[in-house]
């Protein structure tokens, strides 16, 4: 007999199915059991009216097993349809006790997050662990789909590479045959020399690398991050623009294929009619005026601050994003186009999302001789670049783009704790297994 997925009981009402996955949870009650079988597509209900005759008792959770019966309208089961069991078979039964019960709410399990992490595949069988990666594939998904629409290229750029994108010192050492190279911190150097092929839009779905020295919420060392890139644009407004849709895009997708899952994490989608703008100096007014802010030398924004901003954005605007514009040149990456009404800002521009930043991104410089002196400024040797600037000497067109964490995104969508929650296999300062 054919398998039948737990989702797609409602369209066997009436027929002899087969199920096969996870022993999910047991329930006697008197001469009758209740079972729960978990498969990819969720949990299916089954009744047993002869427990003695199947082996209720000497079943263990988790084990893998076969059940067989008819499919039958239950409105309080999962899905309206439950199954009248008429036989059972293991397949596969653990052999070690479980490190947790995976059918218990995270709230009554209770777990330390390093407990979850060093038992992680495991802990994805918890409905609530599992369910933040449908999220985020959709998300990645929608992202993809939001490019080719919009005539982009899909590309996959090295990630070992011989110098860093920002000029910094953040970056993991890779010993490369007789060499020194690095794990990538970004594609943006790959990103804009395609643009300068003629390739003019390219956007990549890859990991980065960070050897940042952080352990706090919002930080991992490795990182899914969405990039685009885009040629012969007339300001750092397209690309804001170009975001806005795929924010657009990324709801609508979550909101029709991600309902269950939100359901079970109690999480929320965000209504978006329009993202509002504010400059960074304006930003610091407000911070100050609205919040008591201590805004003195700040040139970027701090945790507090991004949480502040965006409480004003839902207050006066009604939106739980915000674009933050006009970062002062010292800290925004060499490759950042200034502002040619004031030199010490630039036209990059970052977006906050429910209280954290989730994207990056500016208008580049184009301009060979620009980008060389802005090198030197930054205290670097424009020798150092050569592969890269190679293709700004043969006339690159005006360009931006941007670049999107995806576990900082899934963690505000889904309104997580830990970022780490969004990673299956997270890389912090202290986690490189499993």
């Amino acid at each position: 007999m054919q398998r039948t997925l737990a989702a797609d009981l409602p369209e066997h009402i009436g027929k002899q199915v087969r199920l096969v996955g996870w022993l999910h949870h047991i329930r006697t009650l008197g001469k009758i059991a209740f079972l729960i079988l978990r498969d990819r597509t969720g949990l299916a209900q089954g009744i047993v009216l002869k427990p003695d005759k199947i082996g209720i008792s000497d079943l263990k959770r988790e084990s893998i097993v076969e059940v067989i019966g008819k499919a039958k309208v239950e409105k309080q089961a999962r899905r309206g349809v439950e199954i009248d069991v008429s036989s059972m078979k293991t397949l596969v039964e653990p052999v070690a006790d479980i490190p947790f019960e995976v059918n218990r709410s995270l709230e009554k399990l209770n777990l330390k997050l390093d407990v979850i992490l060093d038992h992680r595949a495991f802990g994805l069988r918890n409905q609530e662990l599992g369910a933040v990666f449908p999220v985020q594939a959709e998300i990645v998904r929608s992202f993809s789909e939001f490019m080719h629409s919009k005539d982009f290229l899909e590309v996959h750029t090295s990630k070992i590479v011989a110098a860093g994108t920002e000029g910094g010192t953040a970056l993991f050492p890779v010993q490369y045959f007789e060499q020194k190279a690095y794990l990538a911190q970004s594609p943006q150097f790959y990103k804009q020399m395609l643009v300068g092929a003629g390739y003019e839009r390219v956007f990549e779905v890859g990991f980065v690398y960070r050897a940042e020295d952080h352990a706090t919420s919002r930080h991992i060392n490795e990182y899914l991050s969405l990039d685009f890139e885009m040629g012969f644009i007339d300001s750092f407004h397209d690309v804001i623009e170009m975001e806005k849709g795929f924010i657009g895009r990324m709801i609508e997708a979550l909101g029709a294929n991600c309902h269950d899952e939100f359901e079970i994490l109690k999480a929320r989608l965000p209504e978006v009619k329009d993202i509002p703008e504010i400059r960074l100096d304006d930003a610091l007014k407000v911070l100050k005026r609205d919040y008591g802010h201590d805004t003195s030398g700040m040139i970027d924004l701090d945790p507090q601050a991004e949480r502040e901003l965006c409480d004003y954005a839902l207050k006066n605007a009604r939106s739980e994003f915000v674009f933050v514009t006009h970062f002062p040149a010292k800290s925004r990456p060499f490759y950042t186009m200034p502002d040619p009404e004031n030199p010490e800002f630039t036209l990059g521009f970052d977006l906050l999302f429910r209280g954290v930043e989730v994207t990056t991104g500016s208008q580049r410089i184009h301009d060979y001789n620009m980008l060389v002196n802005n090198i030197r400024k930054f205290g670097m040797d424009p020798a150092d670049f050569e592969f890269y600037l190679e293709i700004f000497r043969y006339s690159m067109p005006p360009h931006g783009g941007l670049a999107i964490g995806t576990e900082r995104l899934t963690q505000q969508m889904l309104g997580l704790s830990n970022v780490r929650q969004a990673s299956f296999f997270p890389r912090d300062r202290f986690r490189l297994t499993p």
